[in-house]
C-alpha cells in the first residue's frame, strides 16, 4: 500500500484530547490529525459543559486537574465560579468522604450547613442539610480552548485531515497503513483519541479493546419562571450523583440528570424523559419553577473500567498509542494530559509542569495487571 501522506505520528480523533496531544507533538515530529467527521470536536468536546472542578475525578485525576489550570487560565479560557456538593440526609457520609479523600491534596473545601447553601442557593429547600463548597472552579471556554490548540497544531507545521472515517488499519514493517476511502496515510506510531470509538479502533489494529464504554449525558437549557437566579450561583452537584445545575444567563439554567447511560458510539440525541427527570430533581431541591425548556441536547462520555483515563503505549501491539477514557475529566485536564501523553511516546523527559504526575495510574497495562489478580 502507497500512501498519499507519510508521517511520524498519525493522531487519530481530533477532539479536545487529540488536538491537545497533537499540538504538544508538532513541534517535535511530523503529525497528522485525522478527523471522522467534518468538524472536530462534533460528538463530545463540542457538546460539553465544562468546567474546571479540582475534586472531579477523584484524587488520581486532581493533579492532572491542577497542573491544568495555569495554562488555562494563561490563555483566558476560565471564568471564575465555586462549585457546590450538596447532599440530602442519606448523602452526609459522601460529604465526609469527599473531605477525607481530598485531605492534604491543598484543594479547598469548606462544610455547609443548609443556612450556608442558602447563601449560595437562595431558593435551596431544607431537603438540601449539607454542602461542601469548592470555591476555586471556573467555567470553561471549550471552543475557544478547542481552537486554540488546533491553531497551535497548524501553527508548528500539523495537518488537520477531516472527514476521514477510517476504513482499515494494517501494520506492515514496523509502519500503520490507515485508509479512509480512496485517501491513505501512514506513521510508525498510531495515538488511539478516538473517544467513544476508541475501543473499535483498538480491535480494527489489532490490539486488544480495554473496555472503553461511551455513556449518554443529557443537558438542558431551561428558563425559570422568577429572574432572581444570582450571578454567582454555583455549579450546584448532587453528591449522590443525580443531577447538577448552573446557571446560563439571566433567569436560565442548565440541567443535567447526571445520566451515564451506556450506547453504542454515534451521534448522541436527547431522550425526554432524561430531560423530565433533571426538571423534577431540580424543582425538588430548590423553588424555583421551570417555565420553558428552551434547547437540549446530549453527548458522549466514556470511560475506562476503573473511571480513570488511559494514557500510554499498548502493552502488546507496537506502535500503537492510548489516550482515551477522558470520561467528564478530558476538557479540565486537557493541557497536562497532553504534556504527560507526549512526554511518554516521544520518550522524553517529563515537562516541569508535569514532572511530580505518576502516569503509572494511566498505564494501558493496569488492565493486565488487573486480569492477573
Amino acid at each position: 500500500m502507497t500512501a498519499d501522506i507519510a508521517a511520524d505520528i498519525l493522531v487519530i480523533g481530533a477532539g479536545i484530547a487529540g488536538a491537545s496531544l497533537a499540538a504538544e507533538l508538532a513541534p517535535h515530529a511530523r503529525v497528522v490529525l485525522i478527523e471522522a467527521e467534518d468538524m472536530p470536536g462534533y460528538h463530545s468536546t463540542g457538546r460539553s459543559a465544562a468546567f474546571w472542578h479540582e475534586t472531579l475525578g477523584g484524587p488520581l485525576v486532581q493533579p492532572l486537574t491542577r497542573a491544568s489550570y495555569p495554562v488555562l487560565e494563561a490563555g483566558g479560557f476560565l471564568k471564575p465560579r465555586a462549585s457546590l456538593e450538596v447532599a440530602e440526609i442519606n448523602g452526609l457520609p459522601l460529604l465526609d468522604k469527599l473531605a477525607s479523600e481530598f485531605a492534604g491534596t491543598g484543594v479547598g473545601l469548606a462544610r455547609l450547613d443548609h443556612d450556608g447553601i442558602r447563601q449560595w442557593v437562595p431558593r435551596a429547600r431544607p431537603i438540601l442539610v449539607g454542602g461542601m463548597l469548592e470555591s476555586t472552579g471556573a467555567d470553561i471556554d471549550v471552543a475557544g480552548l478547542h481552537g486554540s490548540v488546533l491553531a497551535a497544531f497548524r501553527r508548528a507545521g500539523g495537518m488537520l485531515e477531516t472527514g476521514r472515517r477510517i476504513d482499515r488499519v494494517e501494520r506492515i514493517d514496523g509502519v500503520w497503513h490507515v485508509q479512509a476511502g480512496d485517501w491513505h496515510t501512514s506513521a510508525p506510531i498510531i495515538v488511539n483519541a478516538a473517544g467513544a470509538w476508541a475501543d473499535g479502533l483498538a480491535a480494527m489494529a489489532g490490539a486488544k479493546p480495554l473496555g472503553i464504554q461511551p455513556m449518554r449525558r443529557t443537558i438542558a437549557q431551561v428558563r425559570v419562571t422568577t429572574d432572581d437566579v444570582p450571578d454567582h450561583l454555583p455549579l450546584v452537584i448532587d453528591i449522590a450523583g443525580s443531577y447538577y445545575f448552573r446557571p446560563e444567563g439571566p433567569n436560565r439554567l442548565w440541567l443535567c440528570p447526571h445520566d451515564e447511560t451506556p450506547v453504542e458510539a454515534g451521534d448522541a440525541a436527547p431522550e425526554e424523559i432524561d430531560v423530565a427527570i433533571a426538571i423534577d430533581r431540580f424543582e425538588t431541591v430548590t423553588d424555583w419553577k421551570v417555565a420553558a425548556v428552551e434547547r437540549k441536547w446530549a453527548g458522549l462520555r466514556s470511560f475506562a473500567p476503573d473511571r480513570l483515563p488511559v494514557y500510554g503505549f499498548d502493552p502488546v501491539v507496537d506502535g500503537f498509542f492510548w489516550f482515551a477514557g477522558q470520561g467528564g475529566i478530558g476538557i479540565q485536564t486537557a493541557p497536562a494530559a497532553a504534556m504527560l501523553g507526549a512526554a511518554l511516546l516521544l520518550g522524553q523527559p517529563m515537562p516541569d509542569a508535569v514532572a511530580a504526575i505518576d502516569p503509572a495510574p494511566y498505564a494501558p497495562d493496569r488492565f493486565v495487571a488487573l486480569a492477573q489478580r
